[in-house]
C-alpha cells in the first residue's frame, strides 16, 4: 500500500540520514523524497543507511527552497522538536496523520523536517498550516531526524483508513481450540488436588487463594494443547497418584500426556 505524501527534507547536512529516513519512508510506504539544499547528496553513504530504499533516493528530487518543494501542496504540516510560541497549530503525531488522511483526497500533502541541528525556522513554518510535535522524554527528547520521520510515517501508515489493527489471539488464527469450561474444570480439581497433597493448599487457607489461582490461569486462555501439557506435569509430580487424580477428574492421564 502507498501512502500518497510527500516527505520533505531541509538543509539536512549529513548524507547519512537522508537514506535513514527513505528508509523509514518504504518500509511504511512511503516513496515520495523531496531534499531542500542537502549538503552533500547524492551519496554513497546515504545509499548504503537506505539499505534498499535506493528506489526512493533514486527518484528523490533536490529543489533550492521550501517553496519549490510544497509549491504543488495545498496542506503542509511542519515537524517540530520544539514547542514554540508562535501562534501555530501544534498537534501530536497521531492526531496529525489523522488531519493529514482529511487533507491528502484533495490535494498534494507534505511534511517538512528541518536540520538536524536547528529544526524549521520561523520562516519555514509560516508555509505550514499545523505543526506535529513528538512528545518524547522531556529529560532526553533528542531524535535523530529519521527516527521523527520513522515515527510520523507509522503514524500515517496505522490511521489509514484501511489498516485493521493487529489481532492479538485471534480465534480464527488460533491452531488449537481454547479449553472448554469443562476441560478447565477438570484441570483446577487436578491442581487443586495436588497442592492439597503437597501441602500447600490446606482447609485453614481462605477459599479466595483457590479463586486468585483460577483467574491466574482463566486470564492465559489456556488452549486444549496447553491444559494437556499442564495436566501432565501435574501427573509427573505425583506419579504414586495416578490413579485417584484421573479418577476425581473424569479425564484418563494417558490422554493428558499424550504429546500434541
Amino acid at each position: 500500500m502507498r501512502i500518497p505524501v510527500r516527505i520533505v527534507l531541509v538543509g539536512t547536512s549529513h548524507p547519512g540520514n537522508i537514506g535513514a529516513s527513505a528508509r523509514a519512508m518504504k518500509t511504511m510506504g512511503l516513496n515520495d523524497l523531496t531534499l531542500v539544499a542537502p549538503s552533500d547528496f547524492p551519496s554513497a553513504v546515504a545509499t548504503a543507511r537506505a539499505s534498499g530504499a535506493d528506489d526512493v533516493l533514486a527518484r528523490a528530487r533536490v529543489v533550492n527552497s521550501l517553496d519549490n518543494a510544497i509549491a504543488s501542496c495545498g496542506f503542509v504540516v511542519g515537524a517540530s522538536a520544539r514547542l514554540r510560541s508562535l501562534p501555530w497549530p501544534v498537534v501530536d503525531p497521531r492526531a496529525g496523520a489523522e488531519s493529514i488522511w482529511e487533507h491528502v483526497e484533495q490535494t498534494p500533502v507534505a511534511i517538512v523536517f528541518g536540520p538536524e541541528h536547528s529544526g524549521l525556522t520561523n520562516e519555514d513554518m509560516s508555509r505550514c498550516h499545523q505543526l506535529i510535535h513528538i512528545p518524547a522524554n522531556p529529560e532526553y527528547s533528542s531524535l535523530n531526524i529519521a527516527m521523527a520521520v520513522q515515527v510520523l510515517c507509522y503514524e500515517l501508515r496505522m490511521t489509514h483508513p484501511n489498516i485493521k489493527p493487529v489481532a492479538i489471539n485471534d480465534k480464527s488464527e488460533r491452531e488449537v481450540p481454547l479449553a472448554s469450561a469443562e476441560e478447565l474444570e477438570g484441570f483446577h480439581q487436578h491442581l487443586e488436588a495436588v497442592l492439597s497433597n503437597v501441602g500447600f493448599l490446606t482447609p485453614s487457607h481462605p477459599r479466595q487463594l483457590k479463586l486468585k489461582l483460577r483467574r491466574i490461569f482463566r486470564r492465559s486462555l489456556l488452549d486444549q494443547s496447553e491444559i494437556n501439557i499442564l495436566r501432565g506435569m501435574l501427573a509427573a509430580l505425583t506419579p504414586d497418584r495416578h490413579k485417584s487424580l484421573a479418577s476425581s477428574t473424569e479425564k484418563p492421564l494417558e490422554s493428558l500426556t499424550k504429546k500434541s
